[in-house]
């Protein structure tokens, strides 16, 4: 939308395990400079507290402070930040490093990927900055495991594979990867696990 002018109320994008999912494309504001966007987060049957939430973006140009890149760009660059409700990485050992938003790596390369492609179709060579944003998700952050984890202001971007698989238990099986290396960068070389039900 913002290098072509004409609005999209919806796209169509592969996910990491191949299969196409198309998105209905809400809340379009577009300026000179920028356009920003929301999907709604689709938790399918998965008792996830951001089913429902609106994943905002925002695309806009990049100030290019580099001379020889703005006088001889080779290809288009990506710039991928956090907004209002992304949290920070505060703490070590976690998918990002200390003070990057929490959008891990698949979904950054899921953007990256999707705006060069865009980029390319279009002979754009510039650098666009995608930013990242859950208006609601520094209260829904409350409710996860982001605090605990060191992740402030907001929820975390994460994903494996673009499709949600209710009651995963290699979902929570990864959370526990992610708390044990997080304690093994923190220096700390005993953990308990303790098996059961809480909430």
């Amino acid at each position: 939308m913002l290098l072509t002018g004409r609005e999209k109320t919806k796209i169509t994008i592969e996910t990491p395990k191949g299969i196409p999912y198309t998105a209905q494309i809400r809340n379009i504001c577009r300026k000179e400079q920028e356009v920003s966007c929301a999907v709604e987060k689709d938790g399918g049957d998965d008792p996830d507290i951001t089913t429902g939430a609106l994943i905002c973006a925002k695309v806009s140009f990049a100030e290019i402070t580099d001379r020889k890149a703005r006088d001889a760009p080779e290809q288009a660059q990506v710039v991928i930040d956090g907004g209002i409700g992304v949290g920070r990485v505060t703490k070590p050992g976690l998918d990002q490093p200390v003070g990057n938003a929490a959008i891990n790596h698949v979904p950054r390369k899921m953007i990256e990927r999707e705006v060069l492609q865009v980029c390319q179709v279009l002979d754009y060579r510039g650098i666009l900055s995608v930013e990242i944003s859950v208006p609601e998700g520094e209260k829904l952050a409350e409710k996860t495991f982001n605090p605990r984890l060191g992740i402030v202001g907001g929820i975390s971007i994460l994903g494996t594979s673009g499709v949600v698989e209710p009651m995963s238990t290699q979902a929570i099986l990864d959370t526990i990867r992610v708390e044990l290396r997080q304690q093994r960068a923190l220096g700390r070389e005993d953990v308990v696990i303790s098996p059961g039900n809480y909430g």
